[in-house]
């Protein structure tokens, strides 16, 4: 989300992070041997192979409350984490399951006197109203001590505003990676496309053989945000990428009506999406990834994209990934493969030793490796190994984001005010909903999204 004034925000060339995940392509296509296995670390605690523990305080008898917009196993997963910090403090934590847009929801928790200790908050700009409504912590020594120790300057930029460190990135995202089955591409003789035009090409010979190209979560307005950013960030380039997340150029813009034309040759194709425009537009995420891998040799759809945390969706089906499922880079829409991060950063919103000590044990290699052993997660920890994360792929994956260092470029939407970029049925999300409905209406979709970011950045 936009920074509203402050200069946290870095953006720093990406080419060493196409570089690097050149990685997770490779992988793609020499893992259909892998099988799956679990990481050598054995429990859900961390590994005492992987150095000393985290130091944390006893905290008998107190309570925490934390807030997240993650369901399903994503939360289950992240439960785990809680329960292993409960068994080292004494302390007792509740999950407590959050709305989009979280602001909201935690504004009206503060105003009601019963804010949580800590948020998980998504996007960028979250932060930094936590921030200017005065809810948020300055992280403490021992937390900050382990951001020192165990991330990347990008990342611990990414949680400050002006100069003070107020979050931790616990999680991480790749969302530049396209899912597929790798029994409908077989049948198909399709191979996993490096081009947009490949890619088109691909659809339609997925679609020829019975199996529609793509499963398209229409009806969770995000994943149409991260399309057209993958889409837009490859063919009109950083610069112009920078320019439009901050609004210094208009939606209006040609750039805008390149990328949308350029998505609507895949969007405007009603037997390239797994039920068409309006069965796209009812999908929601999860059932967007499960139904790619589930019907046996009749999916319904060869191919789904998301990010890293799809494998949590996957591990809802029978498919295991690095066989049924594999993955490839975006493709080039321009010059260059995209590469979008996003990630979940961790607040204190209570001066409690116990907040402090729970962003401590976030900030550090114990926690993460709880939950990337369970998969679909991504740790932005470079004192994370390898080894544990449950598979070749998704090792490879997050050895590209530790290999891209700081050279990335972060979710536009999420740095957009969140009535614009964060907000469900209004703002960008409305617009590109609207627009996956009539693919056709480039101009009519670029008017709209004009209309709505002036009025939420104030320009």
């Amino acid at each position: 989300m936009r920074t509203y004034g402050s200069s946290h925000t870095t953006f720093l060339k990406p080419h060493r992070t196409w570089a690097a995940l050149a990685v997770v392509g490779a992988l793609a296509l020499s893992a259909c041997g892998s099988d799956g296995e679990k990481s050598p670390s054995g429990t859900d605690g961390p590994d005492a192979s992987a150095g000393p523990a985290v130091a944390l305080p006893r905290l008998d008898g107190e309570k925490l409350e934390v807030a997240a917009v993650w369901t399903g196993a994503e939360q289950e997963n992240f439960v785990k984490v809680l329960k292993e910090f409960e068994r080292r403090t004494g302390a007792t934590v509740t999950f407590v399951p959050a709305q989009d847009p979280i602001v909201t929801f935690l504004g009206s928790k503060i105003a009601g006197g019963a804010p949580p200790d800590v948020a998980l908050l998504p996007q960028v700009g979250a932060l930094v109203s936590a921030v200017k409504n005065k809810w948020a912590q300055p992280v403490g020594a021992d937390a900050q001590a382990q951001l020192d120790k165990n991330y990347s300057n990008g990342w611990k930029t990414l949680g400050a505003v002006d100069g003070t460190q107020y979050g931790v990135y616990y999680k991480a995202a790749n969302k530049s990676l396209i899912w597929y089955n790798a029994k409908a591409f077989e049948a198909a003789g399709v191979r996993p496309p490096a081009t947009w035009k490949e890619l088109i090409t691909a659809a339609d010979t997925l679609s020829a053989s019975g199996t529609p190209a793509v499963s398209v979560a229409g009806a969770d307005g995000w994943t149409l945000t991260d399309w057209f950013e993958n889409v837009y960030l490859s063919q009109a380039g950083p610069e112009k990428y920078d320019q439009l997340a901050k609004h210094q150029i208009k939606w209006t813009d040609d750039s805008v009506k390149q990328a949308l034309t350029s998505l609507a040759e895949l969007f405007g194709r009603k037997d390239f999406l797994a039920g068409g425009q309006s069965g796209a537009l009812a999908t929601e995420f999860p059932k967007s990834v499960t139904q790619t891998f589930t019907g046996g040799d009749r999916p319904a759809a060869a191919m789904v994209y998301e990010g890293d945390f799809v494998a949590v969706n996957i591990a809802q089906t029978q498919a295991k990934v690095g066989t049924d499922a594999l993955v490839f880079p975006f493709p080039a829409v321009g010059a260059k493969a995209p590469v979008v991060s996003g990630g979940d950063v961790a607040v204190a919103l209570k001066a409690s030793k116990g907040a402090q000590a729970l962003l401590t044990f976030l900030a550090s290699a114990d926690s993460a490796r709880i939950q990337a052993k369970e998969g679909g997660f991504l740790s932005p920890n470079k004192s994370v190994e390898p080894a544990a994360y449950p598979n070749d792929i998704q090792r490879g994956i997050a050895q590209a984001l530790i290999a891209a260092g700081d050279d990335f470029r972060f979710d536009m939407s999420d740095q957009a005010p969140a009535a614009f970029g964060g907000t469900p049925g209004a703002g960008e999300w409305k617009a590109l909903q609207d627009f996956l409905a009539n693919p056709s209406d480039v101009a009519g979709t670029q008017a709209r999204l004009e209309a709505d970011a002036a009025k939420a950045y104030g320009n």
